[in-house]
């Protein structure tokens, strides 16, 4: 019985994600629910000591991430520099390379710090124009946004700046740069694979006599001709938050050492900070900072102007990315303290190697709530001690833990009710009857990268 409480409400909530309710509102009405069914008396007690307790402790370390990452992504959208960079890349590789291109665009915006719901908006445009351009079908468009934004520059490369790179840190101590050339191996095996499985997919089209097709809804005016910026001054905010984070990541440790206590006239005792748990955020905070002052320094008359407006939406859309995974991760911390959490994890434990756990039990959550980072706080928040005892044991790299937890964050997390597929469909004017199959194979694909990567971890021991 308190193993079916448990499924109950997880399913429950996968439930409600996919009907396209407030996750806000639900985590904790499912996990409350769950409560009730276990010890009535329990409810108000777990409520405010547990499940408040641990959202407002992620809100606490993320939400500047995901507030300076909206505000970064806006300015970038404001100047102009978004669309010069998509039209320099499209122009350098061809516009008739148009998954390629569009690939590339994506992959250049999400690891320069841009968030990927911002990533589509920028996007789908140039991608329209270019397939319409190259008389390739529509439907394919979202697959290969799906490919650029939502798969290896969101939790394989290292540095990458994007929350599910950064969720971890906080639990293995590590920092976002953690296990490189694993992640490298692995982002290389899903640009290859996803790119020759859309050309073949193009083809196969072709063969069809199949071309973009007309009457669809959500087209975009074509692209205007404007004076843009120079792509390599478009460029430049993103490679300041990619080096500014390599470098406060190396600088902070020697700055603060191990731990600092921080006295100020007013405390009655100082703020001590174990700076293991912060300094990748920290290191992201201030490169997304840098990156945002460069963007104004660049361009600050044409994002001044709309700045007051755009960044409103902004922060309004990080608050609710915010809060929505951090009642994820309250409803998460409930659900492991349950006793049907315990049946679970013993059943999982039962996976005798600790990365194919860890993968496992990551991506199975990423998927039952239909978000990465939701699923991977989950994941980590009630089972990490166990992860770290089983890697230990097995002499396993913190790194390499990292690294597993991401990608697989990152794996079936996009499954049909993901808030991001939701997006992308809408914003193309596709069904999922239409275009979901190829995001599918792109899921399915990115969740077979993690096992290649842990595969060449146990083959050559690489980090």
């Amino acid at each position: 019985m308190s193993l079916a409480i448990a499924l109950l409400a997880l399913g429950f909530l996968m439930l409600v994600a996919y009907r396209g309710f407030s996750v806000i509102l639900f985590a904790p009405v499912a996990a409350l629910l769950a409560v009730l069914l276990t010890d009535p008396s329990a409810v108000l007690p777990v409520f405010s000591g547990l499940f408040m307790e641990k959202m407002v402790g992620f809100v606490k370390l993320y939400l500047p991430v995901f507030l300076l990452g909206a505000v970064f992504g806006k300015v970038i959208e404001l100047s102009g520099f978004s669309r010069s960079i998509v039209t320099a890349v499209i122009d350098l590789v061809g516009a008739r390379r148009a998954v390629l291109s569009i690939v590339l665009v994506c992959n250049l915006l999400t690891y320069g710090g841009v968030s990927l719901f911002v990533v589509v908006f920028a996007v789908y445009p140039f991608a329209a124009e270019a397939f319409r351009l190259s008389d390739i079908p529509k439907r394919l468009i979202p697959g290969t946004i799906a490919l650029g934004a939502f798969s290896y520059t969101m939790d394989a490369l290292p540095g990458t700046p994007q929350i599910q790179n950064i969720i971890p840190t906080t639990f293995f101590g590590t920092n976002t740069w953690a296990a490189p050339w694993l992640g490298l191996i692995g982002a290389a095996f899903i640009l290859v694979v996803g790119v020759t499985y859309l050309d073949r997919r193009i083809a196969a089209a072709k063969a069809r006599g199949e071309g973009y097709g007309s009457g669809h809804s959500n087209e975009p005016a074509p692209v205007a001709e404007e004076s843009l910026a120079h792509p390599l001054v478009a460029l430049l905010p993103l490679l300041v938050v990619g080096i500014a984070n390599l470098a406060f990541t190396a600088l902070i440790p020697h700055l603060y050492g191990a731990k600092t206590e921080t006295m100020l006239a007013g405390l009655d005792k100082p703020i001590v900070t174990t700076l293991s748990s912060v300094t990748a955020i920290w290191a992201v905070e201030l490169a997304l900072l840098a990156g945002i002052l460069m963007v104004f320094v660049f361009a600050w008359r044409p994002v001044s102007k709309s700045f007051a407006e755009g960044s409103r939406a902004a922060v309004a859309g990080s608050l609710l990315a915010a809060m929505n995974t951090a009642s994820e991760y309250g409803f998460g911390a409930v659900i492991a303290a349950l006793p049907g959490f315990i049946v679970i994890r013993e059943a999982l434990s039962a996976i005798p190697d600790p990365l194919v756990n860890e993968a496992v039990t990551v991506t199975a959550l990423a998927g039952i709530t239909g978000s990465a980072s939701g699923g991977l706080s989950i994941a980590l928040a009630a089972m990490s001690s166990t992860f770290i005892a089983a890697a230990q044991a097995a002499d396993i790299p913190m790194e390499v833990l990292h690294r597993v937890a991401a990608m697989a964050s990152g794996g079936m997390d996009t499954l049909p009710h993901n808030g991001a597929v939701i997006t992308l469909l809408s914003v193309t004017g596709l069904t999922h009857r239409q275009a979901y199959a190829d995001i599918f194979a792109i899921t399915v694909l990115k969740t077979s990268a993690v096992f290649l990567v842990i595969g060449v971890y146990y083959l050559t021991g690489l980090v």
